[in-house]
């Protein structure tokens, strides 16, 4: 009983000295812990010192480099406004030595300004006995200014007669715009030569020169129209001839297309004077084929659209227009002409005489010597 109870204490002494061990232990490791901890916490504490001071550090770097900056742009600036001042006041020098210049110019130029004055009153006893022989020529004058008015309303006369010839071109195209206007029929007239464009698209089949039935019903539209208007005897005796123009497009060789364009011409012509009677009578049937003319241009004058390029549908056409009497109206015009330079002439011939007269008597000399010397001190004074 006692041995078991010696073994019972000697189990628990046991078991108490290895728990001790074990708690000793733990505390240790506790403390190790802790110590490590702290350690921790200070290195880290101190890491976030030195990462502080290296911003600040920087912070102040980047500070000094912009004042750096800074200053350097204003040398910059201070030297440019040294540039400056020193450009102005170099202007400045070349200002004061020029108006000192000017000065001495216009000092010497009131020298001579007052020269010329006394040069001026002695002229002007002699102006005195110059009013009194331009009051004899202004009479003179007087009378040819007259017999020149007289010439002028001779010339306007003239000139309105020329201009009622010149504006007969202009009239007989309006007349031919009303008339086709008034029968409702929808052609285009150039404004500068009279003439009618028809396309040959329409009068002729390709490369045909017989005419189309709805070629043969336009110009049964166009051609009495125009040709009664040409025949008219306001315009008749203006009117030298009537032609009718055939034109081919630019492809294919000349000769063929010349032939083509002659052939068109003829039957647009043919048509016409076997047509001619239904619409004119027979003094006018008579004029007009005494007027009439019909030509082939083969390829000249093609015509080009709005932006320069060739334009081939519209080079095939054939083209009717007049000529007036050029040669009548010139020579009508240069007579008129003649006549009215002649008057002209002879009334300013008599103002001329006039002049010749009253400008001998001018004396050239003290004139000229004052405007020479007024003109010498000016170009001193801007020198």
């Amino acid at each position: 009983m006692k041995i078991s109870n010696r073994r019972r204490m000697d189990d628990s002494s046991t078991h108490n000295i290895w728990r001790s061990y074990s708690d000793m232990m733990s505390g240790l490791l506790l403390l190790f812990i802790l110590i490590m901890a702290v350690c921790l916490m200070q290195a880290q504490k101190n890491y976030a010192e030195k990462l502080a001071e290296q911003a600040k550090q920087l912070r102040t770097q980047n500070a000094l480099e912009e004042s750096q900056n800074q200053v350097g742009l204003q040398q910059e600036q201070l030297d440019e406004q040294q540039s400056k001042l020193d450009a102005q006041a170099a202007t400045l020098s070349t200002q004061e030595k020029t108006l000192a210049e000017q000065a001495s110019a216009l000092q010497e130029l009131q020298d001579a300004l007052e020269n010329q004055r006394l040069v001026l009153v002695e002229k002007e006893s002699e102006l005195d006995k110059q009013n009194a022989l331009l009051k004899t020529k202004e009479d003179e004058l007087e009378a040819s200014q007259i017999a020149l008015d007289e010439a002028n309303d001779l010339m306007h006369e003239q000139q309105v007669k020329i201009d009622q010839i010149i504006g007969v071109k202009a009239e007989l195209i309006e007349a031919l715009d009303q008339e086709f206007r008034s029968n409702q029929i929808n052609v285009q007239i150039d404004t500068q030569t009279g003439a009618i464009l028809l396309d040959s698209s329409v009068l002729f089949e390709f490369n045909e020169s017989e005419l189309t039935e709805i070629g043969s019903q336009i110009l049964d539209t166009v051609l009495p129209v125009y040709c009664k208007v040409l025949l008219d005897s306001e315009y008749a005796d203006y009117v030298a001839e009537i032609i009718i123009d055939g034109y081919t497009d630019t492809t294919g060789d000349y000769v063929t297309n010349l032939s083509l364009s002659q052939q068109r011409a003829y039957a647009v012509a043919e048509y016409l004077l076997y047509s001619m009677d239904r619409f004119l009578d027979a003094e006018e049937s008579a004029q007009l084929m005494a007027k009439l003319s019909a030509n082939g241009k083969s390829m000249s004058n093609p015509i080009y659209d709005a932006n320069g390029n060739l334009d081939n549908d519209a080079s095939r056409r054939v083209e009717i227009k007049f000529r007036l009497t050029d040669e009548e109206m010139l020579s009508e015009l240069q007579k008129l002409v003649s006549d009215g330079q002649e008057i002209s002439a002879a009334a300013q011939g008599g103002n001329a005489a006039a002049g010749n007269a009253a400008e001998q008597e001018q004396p050239d000399n003290g004139g000229a010597a004052a405007g020479g010397a007024v003109e010498n001190g000016g170009a001193q004074a801007v020198g």
